[in-house]
């Protein structure tokens, strides 16, 4: 990470150690004893105007990562703010690393929130979806936005010895070019971890899955989509709702990918609302993970 950007809630952190009303099948977990929950979420940035305004959405929000309590939430479109208030909502125990994708706290966050009763970051790092993905704010494949892509490895504490990477990102929802540039970077990315460890990849990837050759180009770099890989899962409903009632049968736009070894329990989109009112314009989509490694 270049000098000076800043990563908000752990600055400067990159190689050092560190000291229901839903539709999913959480209450499963007590059948799979160590299990990781990790959960991929588009919260919708931030409006303080409309009918579907951050103020009427965060109680929902609230409530929802509350039931849920994943030990890691791969998030897209935060704000600075946003994102400080969600840390505040879910409990004590969390934490978060992002950077906004016009550097510093500017613009929205692909941050990763997790529960630090159970992971703790021993690296992190961040870079933009471009030819250049160490310059700030980079954006060379004509997408309408900067893109930036947040990893980090942790330690699980509930296995001693257990390390993974947590990759989070959000692809352009304009540029099929700019889509699939990025999926080879950050394939180029996974390929340079150390393969012994297990990758848990969460995104917004802005196309279908089996539908595009950017999920191709996904699953070609050795990943394997938790939702097919699942022992068991929920309904299927598009994950962008566009606050309407959800979708069956719909477009599965946000993936939860993994290395081959990890085994899926579950994996479930999490239609919870209030009276009608969602928490955000996307679902979350949700799986429950034995990484099935030691360090």
């Amino acid at each position: 990470m270049p000098d000076g950007i800043g990563v908000t809630r752990h600055q400067g952190l990159r190689t050092a150690a560190a000291a229901t009303a839903g539709s999913t099948q959480s209450g499963a977990d007590g059948e799979h004893p160590g299990a990781l929950s990790v959960m991929t979420y588009n919260l919708r940035v931030a409006r303080p105007t409309g009918s579907n305004r951050w103020a009427v959405r965060r109680p929902v929000m609230r409530e929802l990562l509350r039931r849920e309590h994943p030990h890691v939430i791969g998030t897209q479109e935060g704000l600075y703010r946003q994102l400080r208030r969600i840390q505040k909502d879910i409990g004590p125990r969390y934490d978060w690393i992002g950077i906004g994708r016009m550097g510093s706290r500017k613009d929205e966050f692909s941050a990763v929130l997790y529960d630090t009763g159970r992971l703790a970051p021993i690296e992190s790092d961040h870079y933009w979806l471009s030819d250049t993905p160490s310059v700030i704010a980079s954006n060379t494949w004509g997408a309408r936005f900067p893109r930036v892509v947040t990893w980090i490895r942790f330690s699980d504490l509930a296995h001693e010895g257990r390390e993974f990477y947590v990759l989070n990102t959000h692809l352009d929802h304009r540029s099929q070019y700019a889509r699939e540039r990025s999926a080879e970077l950050i394939r180029e990315t996974i390929a340079a971890f150390d393969s012994s460890l297990p990758v848990v990849v969460t995104g917004d990837f802005n196309v279908a899955a089996h539908h595009n050759p950017v999920y191709d180009a996904m699953l070609a770099a050795g990943l394997v989509d938790t939702w097919d890989a699942a022992g068991a899962r929920g309904p299927l409903y598009a994950t962008f709702h566009g606050f309407q009632p959800p979708e069956p049968d719909g477009r599965r736009i946000d993936w939860i990918l993994t290395t081959p070894r990890v085994t899926t329990h579950w994996a479930a989109i999490n239609t919870f609302a209030v009276n009608g009112r969602f928490p955000s314009d996307h679902l979350p989509v949700q799986a429950s993970l034995d990484l099935g490694t030691h360090r």
